[in-house]
């Protein structure tokens, strides 16, 4: 049985010819869609630029080629030019086309261009096809650039389209996709997010170093997202700090990891006077993510657009007190209290919240959070996912 996973996602390769993906693309992830079939193969774009081996090793999530097979497809997202070559765009088709044609089933991971263009081969080939809705082709396209708000309409009606006439669907969040984009057919919520190390001792740990604070300590805020990608909304974070510097409260420092250039963040730090206040950590693998987590005392994701994001619950389950706008599924996760808007002036609202967090606040989120991050362990949703998929293979 052939299982094709489609998606616009971007693999890496350094210079000894070794494969690596980032973000969410681990091993873990993988292995879910080998326990449905061994004969497995993704289709996907891959950057350009080769990295260095020990740069890669250690920024990146290794990828095993033996295990699974990689088609790479053109890349025509990134500018009106690919966008327009036809050439490519026929190259990307015909291989899309033939991959899904030599496949039994396929997934389709949504929003993506791949995904809508693989779904469209399935209904002409006739083959059985799922839905992994992981975001809002509106939200990520409107608050992109100009160009994306143009055509924000186009890929809000492609991708309601695609769902809406899927016959299975799995969905990131609990309510927020689903109403947006509904299906006639069968569905399920699953997140993207797998936690396996909620354990008490962390919480322990946590209400220990909140206990140590006080009135002298820096309080260390923490961000993970694309620092290239101005829809993540870090700017927002560094204009707070500026407004809490005027009010003589110098004890916060941010950090952001993630990759891509630290030009524009970093303009806007020194702009803002806060330059000392903020820390690019670049890239860091996933499995050392919960370490740094542990290092910090609040978490933010001050994004214009989400689906669910799994570094939120990550560290949510770390016992952290975590800010977020009101975008997709954050306000299904986090205290209301704690929520902001997801405007380019919402730098006063997270200015509120921070000036009034103390130990008291840091406790109670704690508790909170960590209780509430136990409903995304990995037993708990990948047994519901893989019914799913069961289901999926099974009826068709």
């Amino acid at each position: 049985m052939k299982l094709l996973f489609v998606h616009d996602t971007k693999f890496k390769e350094d210079n000894n010819g070794i494969y690596y993906t980032g973000g969410s693309y681990n091993e873990e992830v993988w292995n879910r869609y080998l326990s449905i079939s061994s004969d497995f193969s993704v289709i996907a774009r891959k950057e350009h630029s080769v990295y260095d081996s020990v740069i890669a090793e250690k920024k990146f999530n290794y990828f095993d080629k033996e295990k699974i097979n990689f088609i790479e497809v053109p890349n025509l997202n990134t500018s009106i030019k690919g966008f327009l070559d036809f050439k490519e765009r026929k190259k990307l088709n015909q291989i899309i086309s033939t991959e899904v044609s030599k496949s039994n089933f396929i997934i389709a991971r949504l929003p993506s261009s791949n995904g809508n263009i693989a779904i469209k081969y399935a209904k002409k080939f006739n083959k059985p096809y799922l839905v992994e809705v992981v975001g809002c082709s509106w939200d990520t396209l409107w608050n992109y650039n100009t160009k994306g708000k143009i055509l924000a309409p186009f890929g809000y009606l492609k991708q309601k389209g695609a769902i809406k006439n899927s016959k299975y669907a799995i969905y990131v969040t609990n309510k927020f996709l689903q109403n947006r984009y509904p299906t006639k057919g069968k569905s399920v919520n699953c997140s993207n997010v797998l936690l396996t190390n909620i354990s008490e001792n962390v919480l322990e740990s946590r209400l220990k170093k909140i206990h140590n604070i006080n009135g002298k300590s820096k309080l260390t805020i923490g961000t993970i997202a694309a620092i290239n990608v101005r829809y993540k909304g870090q700017e927002t974070v560094i204009k707070a700090l500026s407004e809490l510097k005027k009010q003589g409260k110098i004890n916060f420092e941010y950090q952001l990891v993630g990759g891509g250039s630290v030009d524009y963040l970093s303009s806007i730090a020194e702009k803002y006077d806060v330059v000392d206040q903020v820390k690019f950590l670049g890239s860091i693998p996933h499995n050392e993510v919960f370490k740094w987590l542990d290092t910090i005392d609040i978490y933010i994701q001050p994004s214009k657009t989400e689906g669910l994001p799994r570094s939120l619950v990550e560290a949510m389950s770390r016992g952290l007190l975590s800010i977020g706008t009101n975008v997709g599924g954050i306000p299904e996760l986090i205290d209301h209290k704690y929520i902001i808007g997801s405007n380019k002036n919402n730098n006063m609202e997270i200015y509120e919240i921070l000036k009034g967090i103390g130990k008291k606040e840091l406790i109670q989120q704690a508790k909170r959070n960590h209780t509430q991050s136990k409903e995304y362990s990995k037993e708990l949703i990948e047994s519901r996912r893989q019914a799913f998929f069961k289901r999926f293979i099974d009826e068709n």
